[in-house]
């Protein structure tokens, strides 16, 4: 219980000048106990998603001519997924959230390196990451990763659904095309690591959809 604002000094006009009185003060309610900056316990481990088969051994190359690369950007995401915690859609417009589950990171970087390594592997286009792209982007992915968590709205058969919205513009700006992905994997289980496994396989559907899409446009 802090009772430090019991006993909060009065302060006076040559105090309010003072530097050294505002941080004396300051660290009196720091070691009090009254101010906490920390936030709440991690779990004892963290998630993330598997990654695909390397395209191509160690020391392996690919090259591209001007505008046929593709920078694959980081989705933009709902609310519900601007947090490292998986989300569970309990009802049409209510959300909780899986106890003891994190992420590493948050679910769209984490969804926009998947998508990257899955294009390397499934085709032979030259994968670029934005911070790559300050001379040739080439063609574009970017879009909306609408969900990534687990669907409980069907209490009897709860599902883990990833959803994405893509958009790919191509480098010569004459055009675009876009295209619905969604997958899902049944999740009756309430522990965190096999849940993260059902978000892991149906994002990884999802990915190899993705590629072969663009393999193809």
């Amino acid at each position: 219980r802090c009772s430090a604002a019991r006993n909060f000094p009065i302060m006076s006009r040559a105090m309010k000048n003072n530097n050294t009185a505002f941080a004396a003060i300051a660290s009196a309610l720091l070691l009090g106990g009254c101010l906490n900056f920390s936030g709440p316990k991690p779990p004892p481990t963290l998630l993330t998603l598997s990654t695909p088969a390397p395209a191509a051994e160690a020391g392996a190359g690919r090259s591209a001519a001007r505008g046929a690369a593709i920078t694959i950007l980081v989705p933009t995401v709902p609310a519900t997924l601007q947090t490292v915690r998986i989300p569970v859609r309990v009802s049409a417009n209510e959300y909780a959230w899986i106890k003891g589950a994190q992420w590493v990171e948050a679910p769209g970087s984490l969804f926009q390196r998947l998508v990257s390594d899955t294009i390397a592997q499934r085709t032979k286009l030259v994968v670029l990451d934005p911070r790559q792209t300050s001379v040739d982007p080439g063609h574009r992915l970017t879009g909306q990763l609408l969900d990534f968590g687990l669907d409980a709205t069907n209490p009897s058969a709860p599902v883990a659904r990833v959803r994405y919205d893509a958009v790919m513009t191509l480098a010569d700006g004459t055009g675009l095309a876009t295209r619905r992905f969604e997958a899902a994997r049944p999740s009756n289980s309430d522990d965190p690591r096999a849940i993260a496994r059902a978000l892991d396989e149906a994002a990884a559907e999802v990915a190899q959809q993705v590629a072969d899409w663009v393999g193809a446009v």
